[in-house]
């Protein structure tokens, strides 16, 4: 399995917001067919935030809003939120590769 490079953008994200953020990923495999994201609020990780699955079209830049989900909305201070992305063969019944990336909203 690959190991993905991802890493995300939050400028323009509102806090409460159903707009995904940007994403860069990098290392993706030749044949992955879609893409799939998961955030986890690390301070409040029972909290589902959920994520989405995007076709993939080959090119390394996700476009902010390219999915809709559950956004940060920390009730108070900041949260450290995670996402993962997991590249997924035509069927989805393979991971070709996984990556993450952790940053805090509103960022500090």
């Amino acid at each position: 399995m690959a190991s993905l490079d991802v890493s995300f953008d939050w400028h323009g994200t509102s806090a409460c917001s159903t707009k995904s953020p940007a994403f860069v990923i990098s290392n993706i495999p030749a044949d992955t067919a879609s893409l799939r994201f998961k955030m986890v609020d690390l301070d409040v990780p029972t909290y589902n935030h959920g994520g989405g699955m995007i076709d993939y079209s080959g090119s390394s830049e996700i476009p902010a809003g390219a999915f809709s989900y559950k956004g940060p909305c920390p009730p108070s201070g900041s949260h450290d939120y995670r996402f993962t992305v997991t590249a997924l063969n035509a069927d989805g019944s393979l991971i070709l590769g996984k990556g993450e990336e952790t940053q805090a909203f509103p960022p500090k």
